[in-house]
């Protein structure tokens, strides 16, 4: 009889942003601006480090890595989403839900692990610039995107398997515009304290030692550059950083904003915006930020739109 109180969902109801259906065409026109912006401006940081052999170095090889995951983040989730809007509906599959939550924390380890590649890049160019070609050589930098790769994916595959062997009671909507591990563990009638715990432990280190890489990482270098004598070398130092650092920001930003503030402030609507803010303007912003604050940028994607205008 006890079996009679479970069910093996199907499918879920995603809510979004809103249940008015008179703002859905509003949502739907402003999701899709923001998704072609941003996959525009990921896949054209791409183009235009591939295309200037001077951008050929350790911090641009992990920026142009960082776009494509950022373009891959924003693509997991916006076009189902426009999808549902556009047919009507707020389903996704029981199988969707589980790609998506697999997709999602692959690639926002991939972004927490890029991260502290470029801030150890930056690290390592400012306080051993002597060391810095043997330090950050090729084979190097493909061991550290290799093994992110292999510990992120590691990671989500452990919680979606931990993830699929869980019953859901007869609630089966989500109060996001994607699937989540946290509002999807809410609605399990298993016990998830195992799913929790490796939230906690394994999650937490993933999140926690980059973090403190980055921490450790610019502390060094603030040192560093604080003990240059002229203000045009500190100024130049710092330049460098500026972009990595407002990126960092806004993620770690956004990750307390959706998953560390305080249970008492939370609300639907907040969390909602939350999410939108970590899944879709977070990556939708990286390239403009690093393209706008950053000459070598600039110059190769001015380059890279002159040839492109001049080629048949």
């Amino acid at each position: 009889m006890e079996e009679e109180n479970y069910t093996s969902a199907s499918e879920f109801i995603l809510l979004g942003l809103s249940s008015q259906p008179e703002r859905q065409d509003l949502i739907f026109g402003l999701f899709l601006v923001m998704y072609l912006v941003g996959a525009a401006g990921n896949l054209l940081t791409i183009l235009a480090i591939g295309s200037d052999s001077h951008l050929h170095t350790p911090i641009y090889f992990f920026l142009s890595n960082l776009s494509l995951v950022d373009f891959c983040f924003i693509s997991s989730t916006v076009p189902k989403m426009l999808v549902n809007i556009q047919m009507q509906t707020q389903s996704i599959s029981y199988c969707g839900c589980l790609t998506q939550i697999y997709f999602c924390i692959l690639l926002a380890n991939m972004d927490n692990f890029l991260l502290m590649a470029m801030a150890y890049d930056r690290y390592v160019a400012i306080c051993h610039p002597l060391h810095y070609s043997t330090m950050m050589s090729l084979q190097i930098c493909a061991l550290m995107l290799g093994s992110s790769w292999l510990i992120a994916s590691l990671h989500s595959l452990l919680h979606t398997i931990l993830m699929a062997r869980l019953e859901f009671c007869a609630s089966n909507v989500i109060p996001y515009f994607f699937c989540d591990l946290i509002p999807l563990l809410q609605l399990s009638c298993s016990n998830t304290q195992l799913n929790q715990l490796m939230i906690l432990l394994v999650g937490g280190l993933i999140v926690l030692i980059p973090f403190l890489a980055i921490l450790v990482s610019y502390t060094h270098i603030v040192s560093a550059v604080l003990k240059v004598p002229s203000t045009q070398g500190k100024q130049k130092a710092f330049s460098t950083c500026g972009s990595h650092l407002a990126v960092v920001t806004l993620f770690y930003g956004t990750i307390t904003g959706v998953y560390l503030s305080p249970s008492s402030s939370h609300s639907t609507d907040k969390d909602s915006l939350a999410s939108v803010m970590y899944m879709v303007v977070t990556p939708m912003l990286n390239p403009f930020i690093y393209c706008l604050r950053n000459k070598d940028m600039k110059g190769a994607t001015r380059k890279l739109f002159r040839s492109s205008l001049i080629s048949p």
